[in-house]
């Protein structure tokens, strides 16, 4: 996000004719890390945490939205700042200026946080998937688990998120049944706009699960790995002017979808009152007024939402084990990358098999996979609160980041998203013990 800091890497050279194609041509190229990590933000975690709160509280946290937006743009602008600059990932920033037990408590943390969400994402693809194909889900989810660890060790990731990002159209299936059924505009922008706050323990549960799916860790180590790995292939850095441009992009992109998202559970699922979902039909029922002029609607609208969650699951996955695999990777001085070769990455390679394997296992235990993908951002957004603050120490330190340290607007976004995150995981804790 943008800062009174100047860009002090080389501004790209303008597009040749500086026509209105070429501009859309040079956007083109410059997005990556920061659209395909936004992309991966809208995993099924995500999409069930944003239909479980619309269809609970209807409009009532529809402004957590927009006023999420500012504070994920800014942590990932820094994390990806980090990356870029010093041509390390998180971790090993984190090695270099403190101490290798902090380093170790917070990967921990880190595969903890990530192979919860990993198991639930691969639990949510096998539920999803089996609305249409007459599959056992325990099935659907080891054959999803093999896919898609074959595909991240022999393929590239970016040829890989290539096709995948495609996939993730289907997501527009929220704002054009948004868009298709009647809306109560005025009470949506007022909801949009104003915060609500509810004093009870369900409503800091889902809330704190709506900023732990938003503002989570596994992005953070992600794009700052990949914006290491951007700089490697090009003869030139990245400047951050195309960086933030590239952000900035992923994080509008993916906060519109959550935005929507929850404004058709609360129409379609709430006034309906249906107020907790608990399987994956529950959630594709939002859907059907998209589909219900054409005959059998209920089974295109668990298609569409299948297509979404599969798509997903399978970009956000990858990132998520990946992220582990980079942080662990630097922990240990062992070589890391997608680009390696198995043999090279034996290290790097192995902990994302692990990782996937792992979250396989959990869904063995017959934990509802809704329940555990809303269970997952709770839990992601208790482990966001420590990463935030050594995220923000370290974006501000001259040493480590010369003249790209943050400026006043970055330190103060990252500050007002560590008091916030922290609130919210202590108000949660408050009003369970209060019960």
């Amino acid at each position: 996000m943008a800062t009174e800091l100047r860009d002090i890497s080389p501004a790209p050279a303008p597009p040749p004719g500086g026509t209105e194609r070429h501009r859309w041509r040079h956007l083109l190229g410059i997005l990556g890390p920061g659209l395909v990590t936004g992309a991966a933000d809208d995993d099924p975690s995500g999409i069930a945490t944003y239909s479980q709160t619309g269809a609970q509280f209807g409009y009532g946290q529809l402004w957590t939205a927009l006023w999420m937006l500012p504070l994920v743009t800014g942590v990932q602008e820094a994390c990806g700042r980090i990356g870029n600059v010093t041509g390390h990932g998180l971790a090993a920033n984190i090695k270099n200026r403190y101490s290798l037990r902090i380093l170790r408590l917070l990967v921990g943390l880190l595969a903890v946080a990530n192979v919860i969400n990993i198991g639930a994402d691969i639990g949510a693809l096998g539920a999803s998937a089996g609305l249409i194909v007459h599959l056992p889900a325990a099935a659907l989810m080891v054959i999803f688990t093999l896919v898609i660890l074959a595909l991240e060790i022999t393929v590239s990731y970016r040829r890989y998120a290539r096709v995948l990002k495609w996939l993730t159209v289907s997501l527009l299936a929220y704002p054009v049944t948004a868009l298709f059924v009647h809306e109560p505009w005025g009470p949506i922008a007022r909801a949009t706009f104003v915060p609500h706050i509810q004093f009870s323990a369900s409503f800091f549960y889902v809330i704190t699960a709506v900023i732990g799916t938003t503002i989570t860790p596994y992005m953070f180590f992600w794009q700052a790995s990949q914006e290491v790995e951007e700089n490697q292939d090009s003869k030139a850095k990245r400047s951050l002017r195309d960086l933030r441009t590239d952000n900035a992009t992923g994080m509008i992109i993916s906060q519109a979808v959550a935005w929507f998202i929850i404004i058709t559970a609360a129409t379609v699922l709430h006034t309906a009152h249906v107020t907790s979902i608990n399987t994956a039909a529950d959630a594709a029922r939002a859907l059907e007024p998209l589909v219900k002029t054409f005959p059998h609607s209920g089974e295109i609208a668990q298609g569409l939402f299948a297509l979404g969650i599969v798509s997903l699951g399978m970009l956000a996955i990858p990132v998520m084990a990946g992220s582990t695999s980079y942080a662990m990777s630097e922990a240990r001085g062992k070589r890391e990358g997608l680009d390696l070769s198995p043999r090279q990455g034996r290290y790097f390679y192995g902990v994302i098999a692990a990782s996937m394997l792992m979250g396989l296992a959990l869904n063995s235990t017959g934990v509802n996979p809704i329940r555990a993908l809303v269970f997952a951002a709770v839990f992601n957004g208790v482990i966001a609160v420590p990463l935030i603050w050594f995220i923000g120490r370290i974006a501000a330190d001259p040493a480590t980041m010369g003249q790209a340290r943050s400026g006043w607007l970055s330190r103060g976004t990252l500050t007002l998203t560590f008091i916030g995150m922290a609130g919210s995981v202590v108000a949660t804790a408050i009003s369970y013990i209060k019960g």
